[in-house]
C-alpha cells in the first residue's frame, strides 16, 4: 500500500450488516483498523480497474447487499 499522505479526505459510507461484520473481522485478524481495511480494498479496486481488470462484482442498485457479475 502507498504511504499515507497528510491530505487524506474523510468519507462517510454505509455497508450492509454482513459486510460491516466481515470488515471488522478482517481488521481484527490483521490487527489494523477497519478504516485501513477499507482503504486497502479501495486502493486495490482502483488499481485493478485502472489496469483494465475486466469483470468486477457490482452491487444491486437497491443496496441490498446482493451481488451480480458484470463489467464496470
Amino acid at each position: 500500500m502507498k504511504s499515507q499522505s497528510a491530505s487524506l479526505v474523510r468519507a462517510s459510507i454505509s455497508f450492509s450488516q454482513d459486510i460491516y461484520q466481515s470488515l471488522e473481522r478482517l481488521a481484527k485478524q490483521k490487527k489494523v483498523s477497519l478504516a485501513w481495511v477499507v482503504r486497502e480494498a479501495a486502493e486495490r479496486y482502483v488499481a485493478e480497474e485502472a489496469a483494465g481488470g475486466g469483470e468486477v462484482q457490482k452491487r444491486d442498485s437497491r443496496s441490498t447487499g446482493k451481488v451480480r457479475r458484470g463489467t464496470a
